[in-house]
């Protein structure tokens, strides 16, 4: 009997290993031939065949490398508590963009993670006990040289069941689990900083969108109000054509005015269409969620000042998470080779075991014998690393270069840092400067305008120089609207590269 099972153990074995290369019939064909299910991509793969449809269908244009469908993935993600009878500023969009936004979801899953590893390296610190039961029974048929009687074999069972209670617990190790949770608290403490970095992105993503999005709201106004007043101008135009005041190439010439003015109009409402599902997407919401947001773009801007860059870096040094993170990825590789340091050093430890075992003897049916036996042992050892074919060696030179390795990392992120800051202010510095310069620019075409359109309104100008004013205005208009976001943009970017965007309310 035994020899049957070994024979059907080996046959399995035989034909499962033969078997592994079927897998390969769960894919297609080749490489231009698409895949497609074929409802047997259940069990075992590698018992699997090729089939006679291991191919796709093809059609008339070519392959079809459609995948199937799954109904359970065709559900859109909700956003709640969005009132569409409220406008949302600024802030109360970034509480609703870090209350939903996967990437802050994300980095707070890395920071628990890297939590519980401190935990993990703590807990090794503390004993071990484990418990263990093993129970069997083994029967041995033994032929008999000479038949006694009608028997032929000669039977033994022996079965027992063991039970052990075991301890241990590694009392010194020369401060490797001690620099073993440095590593762990100094990368949870990073993944911290990193969290709150990922909302401090977040708050400065959608405050970047939102003032892109007021000025294409403000750049359709704009145009809107162009479009009436190009139509106001053709209007004006034919009027002075029916009395024989005007030409047709000036009808003509408002005409195109209007189309022009309407191109500008979609083109700005296209802006506008794109600007708010820019800010959707900043945010991290639900793309088809309609959100009815306050437009802040007509508040007022500073004039541009000198900012005090050396007192500005040293705050943002500080408190930058990226550079906070680097320092502490730096003080993590330190301990990593302390890590490393310890493996060439004994480890003591304390073993101890208490086990109990129960027997049975039985032959050819004779009365059972029994055996039951109880233990219990302690152990003091230590352990001391003589020869790994310098494996040791390698792991401390490894540390080592991590350390020069995360060094390089931190002073290359200062350095960035310092850059971002350096071109963020002069950035706020140009926007603001720009802005000035677009509202001397409004003002100026603004006076144009209305001088072109009363002189030809009087016959003393030309329906060109109207226009051509017409669209200056209009140019004008949209370059204030654009310089005064893009000020706000730069004022934010130059609070996120200093640390400084840390909350809503503190959004420019």
């Amino acid at each position: 009997m035994q020899r049957v099972l070994i024979h059907i153990a080996i046959a399995l074995s035989l034909a499962l290993a033969g078997c592994a290369s079927n897998a390969v019939n769960m894919t297609s064909a080749g490489p231009d031939t698409p895949w497609k299910p074929n409802g047997r991509e259940g069990g075992m793969w590698s018992m699997k065949r090729a089939s006679s449809d291991a191919g796709a269908s093809k059609t008339v244009g070519g392959s079809d490398f459609g995948v199937p469908e799954n109904s359970a993935l065709a559900i859109m993600p909700e956003t709640p508590g969005i009132d569409p009878n409220r406008r949302y500023g600024l802030p109360e969009l970034i509480d609703i963009a870090q209350r939903n936004n996967p990437a802050t979801r994300s980095a707070w899953h890395q920071a628990r993670q890297a939590a519980l590893a401190v935990g993990m390296v703590e807990a090794t610190y503390l004993p071990v006990i484990t418990a263990s039961v093993i129970g069997g029974q083994q029967t041995v048929r033994t032929p008999l040289p000479v038949p006694i009687g009608t028997e032929r074999y000669f039977d033994t069972k022996l079965g027992g069941v063991n039970s052990a209670l075991a301890l241990q617990w590694l009392v010194f190790d020369f401060g490797q689990r001690t620099a073993a949770a440095d590593v762990a608290k100094q990368t949870a403490f990073a993944a911290n900083v990193l969290f709150n970095g990922a909302h401090q992105k977040l708050i400065f993503d959608v405050t970047q969108a939102y003032y892109a999005y007021g000025a294409s709201i403000e750049n359709l106004r704009i145009a809107e109000e162009a479009l009436r007043n190009s139509r106001d101008m053709a209007a004006a135009a034919a009027a002075r054509n029916a009395i024989g005041l005007a030409t047709t190439i000036e009808v003509a010439q408002t005409r195109q005015f209007v189309a022009q003015s309407e191109l500008r109009r979609v083109q700005a409402e296209g802006q506008k269409r794109d600007g708010y599902q820019n800010l959707i997407a900043a945010m991290g919401v639900n793309a088809t969620l309609r959100i009815n947001v306050q437009n802040a773009n007509r508040r007022p801007l500073p004039s541009a000042s000198k900012v005090p860059l050396e007192s500005i870096i040293k705050l943002a040094l500080a408190r930058r998470p990226d550079v906070v993170a680097s320092y502490a990825a730096v003080s993590a590789s330190k301990a990593g080779v302390k890590v490393a340091q310890a493996e060439f050093m004994p480890k003591v430890f304390v073993a101890g075991a208490v086990g109990s075992g129960h027997g049975d003897f039985n032959a050819n049916n004779l009365p059972v014998i029994s055996q039951q036996a109880s233990g219990a042992g302690v152990l003091v050892g230590a352990a001391m690393p003589i020869f790994d074919g310098g494996l040791k060696s390698a792991q401390l030179a490894q540390a080592k270069s991590r350390v020069e390795a995360a060094e390089s990392t931190f002073h290359r992120t200062q350095s960035i840092a310092v850059t971002e800051i350096v071109a963020a202010s002069n950035a706020l510095r140009t926007a603001l400067e720009s802005y000035r310069a677009a509202e001397a620019l409004h003002q100026a075409a603004t006076t144009t305008y209305d001088a072109a359109v009363d002189a030809y309104a009087n016959g003393v100008g030309t329906v060109t120089a109207a226009t051509a004013a017409g669209s200056g205005l209009l140019d004008a208009k949209q370059a204030k609207a654009d310089s005064h976001a893009a000020a706000l943009i730069a004022a934010a970017n130059l609070a996120f590269v200093v640390g400084g965007l840390t909350s809503a309310n503190v959004a420019p």
